[in-house]
């Protein structure tokens, strides 16, 4: 009992220090994929592979079987007694015991490439597993940014609900100084409350944003945080002047490549595996035998062991099967294999268009989230430049409380707008990294 309140106690100790700590980037890639259903399921189909490379090795090796029986006979049977035949109960017992070999000698090189098969497989769900760890982090990383987006435009809507507050109070020392009308008391009221509105809304769509992270993680939201990380500053620096680099390092390494490249040659190896119906097989056998024989009529029988070393054989069987007609069961067989190897070429050519246009489109983007972050930035500085101005002509009282919130709008749109740029750009550059092999939590 006091065991189990000890263990109780330090599972509690232990789930409130893992949430009260702040996830990072790092951290939550690698639970991520430690704990991920797909994953784990995947990495099952690589065990499930393995036991298949020894089924397919114990094809190679002779099968060995024994076998034992006993018989019991009851009925009667007509007997002579000197020159009278009578009918006597009679009652047998035949005891046998048989070993045997049956090994393939050939068949067509079907077991040959029935087990390069088995390997290959294991290749293809290691490269599934492969793609499978790489799109789930980039989703994490993916929604990891979304989360520090969703908290610098919390950060943003706080500090301004922080200057409406100190704007109102401002207000009212004019109003009270009888520089301003008391209407502009009721403006600066509204302008609060409608930025304690949008904090409101920022909070919201931060605690979505945990939510669908932790979710993603398959870890408790209550108490579930990130760790607040620098972004680096959108420059030249950070984007790829060429595509062409990155596509042809996609093609040569990217696993949706080389899984449809080795699914070609699962292809081929169907189709061998189908032609070696049409030629002969050669099985080799062997049987080892003996057996045991009692009867309540027979007086003189020799002891149980005796017989079985007395009645021993042994069969030796080499069997050749020449196929001459499988009713087209093999002519079709082939023919559908050489389909599927025209379609998996297909599937390649596909893999590789969908590749291309997927680096294609994500270098566009790269390159449009650039110039919309220059733009922003410009627009920021312009903006808040200009809301400078407005709250000095407001405070001399040369501009209404309405020119300066409209002022002051187009100067918090100017940041959202700033904010977004920046973290599309810096997502879209991490999809290239992505696609170039690099690491995403760097």
């Amino acid at each position: 009992m006091k065991n189990s309140v000890l263990a109780c106690l330090l599972l509690i100790a232990v789930s409130s220090f893992s949430q009260q700590k702040k996830w990072t980037l790092q951290e939550s890639v690698a639970h991520a994929l430690e704990n991920n259903i797909t994953v784990k399921q995947t990495e099952n189909s690589l065990l499930i592979n393995e036991q298949d490379i020894k089924a397919a090795k114990g094809q190679f090796l002779p099968s060995v079987s024994a076998s034992t029986g006993h018989s019991l006979g009851i009925g009667t049977q007509r007997i002579d007694i000197g020159e009278t035949q009578v009918i006597v109960d009679r009652t047998s017992n035949s005891t046998r015991f048989g070993v045997g070999a049956n090994q393939t000698i050939f068949n067509g090189f079907r077991l040959t490439n029935l087990y390069k098969q088995s390997n290959l497989n294991l290749e293809i769900n290691k490269l599934e597993l492969s793609r499978i760890k790489d799109d789930i982090a980039l989703n994490v990383v993916n929604a990891y940014l979304n989360t520090l987006f969703n908290k610098e435009n919390l950060e943003t809507a706080k500090a301004q609900f922080d200057f409406s507050q100190k704007q109102l109070k401002q207000v009212q020392d004019l109003v009270d100084a009888g520089v301003q009308p008391k209407a502009n008391i009721y403006d600066a009221e509204a302008t609060l409350s409608r930025d304690a509105q949008q904090v409101t809304i920022a909070e919201n769509n931060y605690n979505l944003a945990l939510l669908t992270l932790s979710q993603l993680l398959q870890v408790p939201f209550d108490g579930f945080d990130v760790e607040i990380i620098e972004i680096d500053t959108p420059s030249e620096a950070l984007l790829y002047s060429d595509v062409t680099p990155v596509l042809n390092y996609a093609l040569n390494n990217r696993s949706e490549i080389k899984i449809a490249e080795k699914n070609i040659e699962n292809a081929e190896l169907n189709t061998e595996i189908s032609k070696s119906g049409f030629l002969p097989s050669v099985t080799l056998g062997y049987g080892f035998n003996t057996n045991a024989f009692y009867s309540n009529i027979i007086k003189n029988e020799a002891a149980f062991l005796d017989q079985l070393n007395n009645q021993k054989s042994h069969s030796f069987n080499l069997s050749v099967n020449i196929p001459i007609f499988s009713r087209f069961q093999n002519k079709t067989a082939v023919a559908k294999s050489k389909i599927q190897e025209t379609n998996s070429q297909l599937r390649l050519d596909q893999a590789k268009l969908d590749l291309e246009a997927n680096i294609q489109r994500a270098y566009t983007d790269a390159q449009a989230a650039f110039k919309a972050y220059i733009a922003a930035k410009k627009s920021l500085a312009s903006q808040e430049l200009a809301f400078n101005n407005s709250k000095e002509r407001y405070d001399i009282g040369n501009m209404t409380a309405f020119d300066l919130e409209q002022a002051r709008i187009q100067f918090i749109n100017a940041q959202s707008s700033l904010i977004n740029a920046k973290y599309d750009f810096v997502f879209k550059t991490k999809v290239l990294d992505f696609y170039m092999g690099k690491s995403l939590v760097d």
